[in-house]
C-alpha cells in the first residue's frame, strides 16, 4: 500500500511553469491516466483508514480517561463506583444482602385511620403508608438498596384516604419481595400496629398500575340519627365561659367575626343519645341521597374545584341506607355509596347536605341546583363516620379470568379475607366510631358549630329550596374561564 502511494505522489508532483516576465512557481493540475486515477484514489483511502484508526485510539484512551477519574472520585467519596461508571451504592446501606426474585403484586391492607395524617406518604408526617413502608423494609419485603424511595418498588395506592378517614379495604401496586423462608404477610404484620393490617397479596402482570386500573370504590359512613333532630339555638359570646368552649367564626376576611358557643349539657347529649328517627326523617334522608346518583358536577362538593373544570364531573353507581342500627343504646344508618372516583371531601359534604336537608325541611330539589354554577358553603360532616370498604377492580379480574391458563394470574378479590376483614371492622372501626362518639361527642360539636353558625352561608337552607345571593360565595373558583385539570381520577376523601 505505501509503495503504490509513493508511485502516485511521485506521478502527481507538479512540474514549474512561467508567466511572460518572470517565473513564478506555481502548481498546475496534472490529468492523470487511469492507471495513475486508480493509484490516487486508494492513496486517498488508506490516509482516510488511517485517520480513522487513529481517532478511534484517540477516544478509547479518552474513555478509559474518564472511568480513572471516576474511579479516582469514587474512592476519595469513600465507595466505590460499580461498573461502567454508574452511581455508586451509598456506605450506609451497608454489605449487599443476598438478592431475593421481586413480584409485581397487588397487596391488599386495612386500618383504622385515627392519629394518622391520611393514606399516603408524605415528607414529615406519620401516615398509614409511612408505618406500612418501614415494616416492609423490617420483613425484607422491600429491599435496603429501594428503603429510601418507594417509587424504586413502584409503589401506588388504589384510594388515598383523607386524614382520619379508615379502610375495611384498600390496596396497594408495588414490585415486592417474596421470600421462600417465611410467610411474608406473617412478617410484615408482626411490625405493624394493630390497627393496621395487610390482608394478603395476589401476583398481578407487569403493568399493573392500583390506581389507574380501579374501576370503582365502595364507601361507607356510619351516623347517628340525632344527626336529624332539629336545630337547638345557641348562644354565642364575645370571650369563652370554658375551656372546651367551640370557636364560631364567620366567612368573612374583610370583617372577621369571632364567637364562642358552649357545649352540649348533660341533658341535651342524653337527649341525643336517645333519639330516634321518623320513617319519613329516613325516607327523606335516603331519598335526597339518590339525588347524587349519576353523573353530576361536584365542584360545590370539594375544594378548589372551578364549575368549568373537568375533574369535577364524578360518576356515582348507587348510594344506600341501611334499617337503623342500635349500639350501646344510640340510634345509627350506614350509608354505602358506591362510586367511579371521589375527590377531596365529596362524601363528607354529600352526606351532610343530605342531612341538613333533612333536619331543616328544606326541599330535595335544592341538590339539583348545587350542581350548577353557582357557588355555596357546604359543610363536611365529621371524618369518623367515613371507612373505605374496598375498591373494585371487576375488568382487571374480567382479564385475568379469560388467561386463566397462564400462571399466577389470579384475581384481585378482598372476599377471600372476609372473615379477618369483618372482624378487624368490628374491633378496630366500628367499635372505635362509636367510643369516640361516646367519649368524645364528635356528632354533638359538629350539630352545635351548624346551629350557632354566624352569616348567611346556609341560607340555601329554606322551604322554598332556593339559593338566595346573599348566601353565594365568591372566589377564584367561580371565574368563567375554562380550566381543565390533569387530576381526572384523584381519590381523596
Amino acid at each position: 500500500m505505501y509503495a503504490v502511494s509513493y508511485v502516485a505522489n511521485c506521478f502527481l508532483s507538479p512540474p514549474h511553469s512561467f508567466t511572460k516576465n518572470k517565473p513564478i512557481e506555481q502548481k498546475s493540475e496534472v490529468r492523470p491516466t487511469l492507471p495513475e486515477k486508480i493509484g490516487s484514489k486508494r492513496s486517498i483511502d488508506a490516509d482516510q483508514d488511517s485517520r480513522e484508526s487513529h481517532s478511534k485510539k484517540k477516544r478509547h484512551f479518552n474513555k478509559k480517561d474518564s472511568w480513572a477519574k471516576k474511579e479516582k472520585k469514587g474512592k476519595e467519596g469513600g465507595s466505590k463506583p460499580s461498573a461502567g461508571g454508574l452511581q455508586a451504592r451509598p456506605d450506609s446501606l451497608g454489605p449487599r444482602e443476598p438478592r431475593i426474585p421481586k413480584k409485581k403484586v397487588a397487596l391488599l391492607v386495612g386500618y383504622n385511620g385515627s392519629g394518622y395524617q391520611g393514606m399516603q406518604l408524605n415528607p414529615d408526617c406519620v401516615s398509614i403508608e409511612s408505618i406500612l413502608f418501614d415494616a416492609m423494609v423490617k420483613a425484607n419485603a422491600i429491599s435496603k438498596d429501594n428503603s429510601e424511595d418507594p417509587k424504586k418498588s413502584a409503589w401506588m395506592r388504589a384510594a388515598r384516604t383523607d386524614k382520619g378517614v379508615h379502610a375495611a379495604g384498600n390496596l396497594l401496586s408495588l414490585k415486592m419481595q417474596i421470600p421462600t423462608d417465611y410467610d411474608v404477610v406473617e412478617r410484615i404484620n408482626s411490625f405493624l400496629p394493630d390497627q393496621i393490617r395487610v390482608w394478603g397479596y395476589v401476583p398481578v402482570i407487569r403493568s399493573f398500575h392500583a390506581k389507574n386500573l380501579c374501576d370503582s370504590r365502595v364507601y361507607e359512613y356510619l351516623l347517628p340519627t340525632c344527626a336529624f333532630m332539629k336545630p337547638i339555638p345557641k348562644e354565642l359570646t364575645d370571650t369563652p365561659t370554658n375551656e372546651d368552649d367551640i370557636m364560631i367564626c364567620n366567612n368573612d376576611p374583610v370583617n372577621p367575626i369571632v364567637k364562642y358557643a358552649t357545649r352540649s349539657t348533660p341533658e341535651v347529649i342524653q337527649q341525643r343519645h336517645d333519639y330516634r328517627a321518623t320513617k319519613e326523617q329516613l325516607e327523606t334522608f335516603a331519598t335526597a341521597l339518590k339525588e347524587f346518583e349519576g353523573t353530576h358536577n361536584f365542584h360545590n362538593y370539594t375544594n378548589g374545584k372551578a364549575f368549568n373544570d373537568k375533574s369535577a364531573n364524578r360518576y356515582i353507581m348507587s348510594i344506600d341506607v341501611s334499617d337503623p342500627l342500635y349500639i350501646d343504646g344510640s340510634e345509627w344508618v350506614s350509608i354505602k355509596l358506591h362510586g367511579q372516583s371521589f375527590i377531596l371531601h365529596q362524601i363528607r359534604k354529600m352526606i351532610s347536605m343530605a342531612m341538613l336537608i333533612t333536619r331543616t325541611n328544606t326541599p330535595i330539589s335544592l341538590i339539583a341546583d348545587t350542581f350548577e354554577r353557582p357557588r355555596i358553603n357546604i359543610p363536611k360532616a365529621p371524618a369518623l363516620g367515613l371507612l373505605l370498604e374496598r375498591p373494585i377492580f371487576k375488568v382487571y379480574n374480567e382479564k385475568m379470568r379469560g388467561k386463566a391458563n397462564q400462571a399466577e394470574r389470579d384475581v384481585v378479590d378482598f372476599n377471600v379475607y372476609n372473615e379477618k376483614i369483618d372482624a378487624f371492622k368490628k374491633e378496630w372501626i366500628y367499635k372505635k366510631i362509636f367510643e369516640a362518639e361516646n367519649q368524645e361527642h364528635v356528632f354533638d360539636g359538629y350539630l352545635n358549630s351548624l346551629d350557632s353558625h354566624m352569616g348567611n352561608d346556609y341560607a340555601y337552607l329554606n322551604e322554598d329550596g332556593i339559593i338566595p345571593d346573599e348566601c353565594l360565595v365568591h372566589t377564584k373558583y367561580n371565574s368563567s374561564v375554562k380550566v381543565e385539570s390533569d387530576d381526572e381520577k384523584e381519590e381523596d376523601d
